[in-house]
């Protein structure tokens, strides 16, 4: 509901069955990101646009060319309804409802159990931006201020922690939490923006684990 609070999360769709209700445009990017999460994904539509079109040939979505039915929810994960039919819209909302199963109808928060944010991705960098449903135009132009200022080099930084993270686990090393703080700087984002990745990583160990040489650990 508008005005509700939402709990923020990031779901694991990987090999998840996926139902899309809609055949045009707005469906066709929500197949799209469905599909870059690894889900499987259903698109119910009488209509297909052509690059809905070229996905099912590819075999990237499975069609069912048709009105939706009741029956189509059976052993889903999740729905999506994009369609500009309010009829379809609420019968999609109401099925999901009874079925416990998360749907979003495009355009009507009111008929959803959770809405999408705005996203930037970068590698596996991945900023979310949600109004609350209150203002999806809003959303989208956060987003479009953060692509534009934001660089490659926070998901440089993200592979780098990633990676002297593992390389300490295997050492049985844990740092707090206040030195990773510490230890991501402006300094050592200096270093990585600038292509010096074994100075950076370097600096990182030193502040993690207090030597530069990383406790034996090479890259």
């Amino acid at each position: 509901m508008v005005g509700m609070p939402y709990y923020p999360a990031f779901l694991n769709l990987a090999d998840r069955a996926c139902l899309v209700v809609g055949g045009g445009e707005v469906a066709l990017r929500k197949a799209e990101a469905l599909i870059e999460a690894g889900a499987r994904v259903t698109v119910v539509s009488p209509r297909l646009g052509s690059r809905l079109k070229a996905l099912a040939q590819a075999g990237r979505v499975a069609v069912m060319p048709r009105r939706y039915r009741r029956g189509d929810l059976r052993g889903m994960s999740l729905a999506i309804v994009a369609t500009n039919h309010p009829a379809v819209n609420r019968q999609v909302a109401a099925d999901a409802e009874k079925k416990a199963i998360p749907v979003n109808v495009v355009d009507d928060v009111a008929l959803c159990s959770f809405i999408l944010p705005s996203v930037v991705r970068r590698g596996d960098l991945v900023l979310a931006i949600s109004t609350g449903g209150r203002s999806p135009a809003v959303a989208s132009k956060l987003r479009r201020d953060l692509e534009s200022w934001l660089d490659a080099g926070p998901a440089l930084l993200l592979g780098l922690a990633a990676e002297v993270r593992q390389e300490l686990r295997l050492q049985g090393q844990r740092p707090s939490a206040f030195r990773w703080r510490r230890a991501l700087d402006s300094q050592l984002m200096a270093l990585v923006k600038e292509g010096k990745r074994e100075e950076a990583r370097s600096r990182l160990l030193s502040a993690l684990v207090g030597t530069r040489e990383g406790v034996g650990l090479h890259a």
